[in-house]
């Protein structure tokens, strides 16, 4: 009977305890929810943990609205039908007439990136995206699009202004490129290979680049880690401040897929700024000129021209009539630093030059025969046809080589004027050309190859083989200096006789 009564209890207890999963046995109100079956939103991580940063969302927020895809298109000309038999009407009736669909222009597509860089639509973006393109159409990141006008476009820095029509669009400020350091956060912001917009990340790898890859007269890259690809021309740069440092120009790549290595190029800020306002100023960049052509310092050759340090700049050649004539620079003259600010990087010399203004007084402090001399110039204006005439390969084979010089392993002959011209050289231009080269020589080990010039050694003029048979024995087993003229180019180099 107890046992029974138990069982009894027991039941009711169960029942009640079932029941309390939906209603409370004490004052039958019904429980909350319980949570882990409620949908909820999930806080956004926090940005830093133990001092570390776990998210770049907030960055790229901010600034990734501002980053465009730019669709290119230009239409490529049909070459005009030939016809085998000329101008004569008679075999001109039996040729079939051209397809006309065959004859119509191909329409050639491509696209970039660009970044907006004010509220009234405009837009930067590189000068090889939208080069030649009759029509241009930017995407924002919400997908709408607008016809874009060219400002302006600027093929030595690589650089190009865009606008569209529109206002109140997000845009990034540009940042100071100077004050970037080495090992710095950046983001890459673009349209890779056409999937869509993109973010990477990575540091500044190193500043004050130059590739040589592009036509650009005028490079400073800022150099990073953070994947760039095609498609990411034209693209944003950006700091974790947000504001733009760089705008993304080239790539190294390896193998014929192109795609990136983690050696990307980006234009700095400061230097599109400048190119941007003259751009939407006047729709053309205006750059200052020396006229001079200059080279680092190598240990080498200042061993060989006795100095004391690699300090400086290296004049290697004086063009006729150019600012640097008229104020008095020579060939030789070391430049130790512009506007009293001293320089020992020609890139940075070079840039610091285009960035000034034509018509602009600029002072040059100079050594030349071990003592320091002030100079003023008055800049001439770059021309850019001229830059690239100065740039044509040339391809001439140069005949009947005479006696090798044996210390250097190679075959000279005195130039003549006919050479001289197609060389590109000066009219009046005394030198040894380079017929042959020993591959095995020291003067291979340079870098010299046929076709070269030399107009000295160890700073002495040399017209003759004797002249230069007589310069190599003063000079022993020292270093040779030789002045070497490439393509209308003067250089120093430096040449361990073997």
């Amino acid at each position: 009977m107890k046992v029974r009564n138990i069982l009894s209890i027991l039941l009711i207890f169960s029942v009640a305890v079932i029941s309390g999963c939906r209603t409370n046995l004490f004052n039958g109100e019904t429980p909350a929810p319980d949570s882990q079956n409620q949908a909820q939103t999930p806080p956004p991580a926090p940005l830093v943990v133990d001092g570390m940063r776990t998210s770049y969302a907030d960055v790229v927020e901010k600034t990734s609205p501002a980053v465009v895809q730019i669709f290119s298109e230009r239409k490529s000309k049909v070459p005009p039908q030939q016809f085998p038999f000329g101008d004569d009407d008679f075999f001109r009736q039996f040729i079939p007439k051209p397809n006309q669909q065959q004859q119509r222009p191909q329409v050639e597509r491509g696209t970039g990136s660009g970044v907006i860089v004010s509220a009234d639509g405009s837009v930067l973006t590189n000068h090889h995206v939208i080069d030649g393109a009759d029509k241009i159409t930017v995407r924002m990141q919400d997908g709408k699009t607008f016809e874009a006008k060219t400002v302006g476009s600027d093929q030595p820095s690589d650089l190009a202004v865009l606008k569209i029509e529109s206002t109140n669009l997000p845009f990034l400020t540009l940042g100071n490129s100077d004050s970037v350091r080495v090992g710095d956060i950046v983001l890459a912001i673009g349209n890779p290979l056409g999937i869509g917009q993109s973010v990477t990340a990575g540091i500044i790898s190193a500043k004050g680049r130059r590739t040589g890859l592009s036509n650009g007269s005028f490079e400073d890259f800022l150099q990073t880690d953070a994947p760039i690809n095609r498609g990411n021309s034209g693209g944003a740069l950006v700091n974790l401040a947000g504001e733009l440092i760089g705008i993304n120009s080239q790539i190294l790549s390896s193998g014929q897929g192109g795609g990136s290595i983690g050696i990307g190029f980006s234009i700095p800020s400061n230097m599109a700024k400048n190119v941007m306002e003259q751009l939407i100023a006047s729709g053309k960049v205006r750059r200052g000129q020396l006229g001079i052509n200059i080279q680092n310092i190598t240990e080498d050759v200042a061993k060989s021209l006795e100095l004391k340090d690699t300090k400086g700049i290296l004049v290697s050649n004086v063009r006729a009539g150019s600012a640097a004539e008229k104020a008095g620079i020579k060939r030789g003259d070391i430049i130790l630093a512009i506007n009293g600010e001293k320089l020992d990087d020609g890139n940075i010399f070079r840039n610091k030059v285009a960035s000034t203004m034509p018509g602009t007084d600029i002072k040059l402090t100079v050594l030349r025969d071990g003592a320091e001399q002030e100079f003023t110039a008055v800049l001439d204006e770059f021309d850019v046809d001229g830059a690239k005439k100065d740039n044509q390969d040339e391809k001439d084979n140069p005949e009947n080589p005479a006696k090798p010089s044996g210390k250097l392993g190679l075959d000279l002959k005195p130039i003549t004027s006919d050479e001289a011209r197609k060389l590109q050289l000066p009219d009046g231009t005394t030198g040894l050309l380079v017929t042959d080269v020993d591959q095995s020589g020291s003067a291979a080990d340079e870098g010299i190859a046929r076709g070269d010039v030399i107009l000295e050694v160890n700073r002495q003029p040399v017209g003759t083989l004797d002249e230069m048979q007589s310069a190599l024995e003063k000079s022993g087993d020292k270093p040779i200096l030789l002045l070497v003229a490439r393509r209308g180019q003067n250089s120093y180099l430096t040449v361990k006789p073997k």
